[in-house]
């Protein structure tokens, strides 16, 4: 089964990144793809430290696998200084080629102000570093705090952002998160027909 992971590199409490990536992985499962949340919030995982093996590095060996495990990834981050979180660059620090190889790649942030390219620029050269495949199509939620509102009611089954506690009320960053995550899992199933060569020739 393909599966598509998202990882929120905020550690806010209410998070809006995270808000956001709920309803791109709820689209991607309308693509037909398992799909996985990795908070960062939420996981034992110290500074990264090139000294220190993965297995003793609180939880990096548990997600380092899931990684490994995605076809498709979706990779959000708040934008702090014009740039991505301390927490998303020390978790990008863990992976290597192993973790992105053959993986289809899309980037989400959410910043406070209206800055967001710089941000989406780095995300995508590093993941470029480490052999991912990046989607051109990209979100930036620019003025996050403005885009949602907190649910007013338990959210009915199988409706999207259903494990988010915010609703989007800008209905056109909704519909583009939605089909970010729906083109990640799309893209996913697809991405061993146009990423693997067989048969290639020695140069």
């Amino acid at each position: 089964m393909t599966r598509v992971v998202a990882v929120s590199g905020s550690l806010r409490d209410g998070s809006y990144t995270k808000a956001a990536l709920h309803y791109a992985l709820d689209a991607a499962e309308t693509a037909g793809v398992e799909t996985d949340l990795i908070d960062l919030a939420a996981a034992d995982l110290p500074l990264y430290d090139p000294d220190v093996d993965t297995e003793d590095a609180g939880d990096a060996a548990e997600l380092m696998a899931r990684m490994r495990a995605a076809d498709g990834v979706i990779l959000g981050s708040p934008v702090y200084h014009s740039s991505y979180s301390a927490a998303f660059r020390s978790f990008h620090d863990y992976c290597s080629y192993d973790e992105y190889d053959q993986t289809v790649v899309g980037l989400l942030v959410a910043a406070g102000g209206g800055t967001i390219a710089g941000t989406l620029n780095d995300m995508r050269t590093t993941v470029r570093g480490v052999h991912g495949w990046t989607l051109p199509n990209q979100v930036g939620l620019r003025g996050a705090r403005n885009k949602f509102e907190e649910r007013e009611r338990e959210p009915e089954p199988g409706e999207l952002g259903s494990g988010s506690q915010y609703v989007f009320t800008d209905e056109d960053l909704r519909n583009r998160t939605c089909k970010l995550g729906y083109r990640v899992g799309i893209y996913a199933k697809r991405a061993p027909e146009f990423i693997e060569i067989e048969n290639e020739p020695e140069w």
